[in-house]
């Protein structure tokens, strides 16, 4: 079976009524993260400020977004799973740096969330940024799913082990009212060649190739930040990551593919979207620019899907299926290490 059509597949939107249980999406953006959960039959409600990402989310799942910018008052429906992508503020060693209590950043929405709905699982993914500059805002966040009494489980997790073909490394924190582990990484890795088929080498009238002054910017670029490997797309291994500024802008990190005759083409969506992950029936909405956002602040949706997918076990009590990582008690500060750590929370 190709790629493309394993998560045609894989990838459907289906209602498990046995299981019966309600997700709530916050910040969900096109959907990536619904998406995983849907393909493990469950109910999804999202909620996601922008017109156009919320229209993506309704075009394609089963579950209702709800285009409404969200606060810490907001009410929701009952829930039994909280999920999101909450955007976290860019705190500056200059800057006011007040974590929890800065009223711009996502995550005491997300928590206020928590707090109101009670769910038996909560989830969020981030940027690795959280782990290093701003380890004390996590520190700050799961302390706080600890006293709600959560056992919080995070690690660092890239995509590219879960049959995304991209290099995506995100922070997920995974907590329930029981210990619960991270899912296994699967049996093998996607490249970008496997995930494109055909579409890769495939142009037209309407395709976009990088222009001469486009190429000589490009080299430029490549040469003053001492790129040993050209940044065009290598169709033998895994993508490098997708996101909104080298999908959509005109930059020399831009990504693209060398044709036979040496032209580059730009990426189209369709393309973006199948090395982001998501099938092929799914449809965004938008200008083309607008599109590329949503892909590149997507989370891959065949991701989600493990990560649900493991959330469904722990619900069914079935705990074979996680990660072997190893514990800690402290976050580990080294780049280039595996990360993992388990914290079990009490009622305060």
């Amino acid at each position: 079976m190709e790629y493309w059509e394993e998560i045609n597949k894989e990838l459907t939107p289906w209602l498990d009524v046995e299981l019966h249980k309600t997700v709530i999406d916050l910040f969900a953006g096109c959907g990536g993260l619904s998406l995983g959960f849907e393909a493990n039959g469950f109910n999804t409600i999202g909620y996601e400020m922008d017109a156009y990402a919320a229209e993506t989310y309704n075009r394609n799942l089963l579950g209702k977004c709800v285009h409404e910018t969200l606060t810490v008052n907001c009410i929701y429906p009952p829930a039994e799973i909280v999920i999101g992508g909450p955007p976290c503020q860019p705190f500056s060693v200059g800057g006011k740096q007040l974590g929890l209590q800065d009223a711009r950043d996502g995550f005491p929405i997300f928590l206020a969330a928590v707090k109101q709905l009670e769910p038996e699982v909560v989830l969020f993914e981030n940027v690795r940024g959280m782990l290093y500059k701003n380890k004390w805002y996590l520190q700050e966040v799961i302390d706080a799913l600890e006293r709600f009494g959560y056992h919080v489980k995070y690690a660092l997790l890239n995509a590219v082990d879960y049959k995304v073909p991209q290099n995506r490394e995100r922070v997920i924190v995974l907590g329930a009212k029981k210990k619960i582990g991270l899912p296994k990484k699967a049996d093998k890795r996607i490249s970008a060649g496997q995930a494109l088929g055909e579409l890769a080498l495939q142009h037209d009238a309407s395709s976009k190739f990088l222009t001469a002054s486009m190429d000589n910017y490009v080299a430029k670029y490549e040469k003053a930040s001492k790129c040993v490997n050209p940044r065009d797309l290598h169709l033998h291994k895994p993508a490098r990551t997708l996101t909104c500024r080298n999908l959509a802008g005109s930059t020399g990190d831009m990504h693209r593919i060398r044709l036979q005759d040496g032209r580059r083409k730009r990426l189209t969506v369709r393309e973006a979207a199948r090395l982001q992950s998501f099938p092929d029936w799914f449809e965004f909405a938008g200008t083309e620019t607008q599109q590329f956002n949503q892909i590149g602040n997507a989370v891959a949706p065949y991701f989600a899907f493990h990560l649900a997918q493991q959330v469904k076990n722990y619900l069914l009590g079935n705990t074979e299926n996680h990660s072997s990582l190893r514990d800690a008690r402290q976050l580990n500060l080294f780049a280039h290490e595996a990360i993992c750590h388990e914290k079990v929370g009490t009622y305060t």
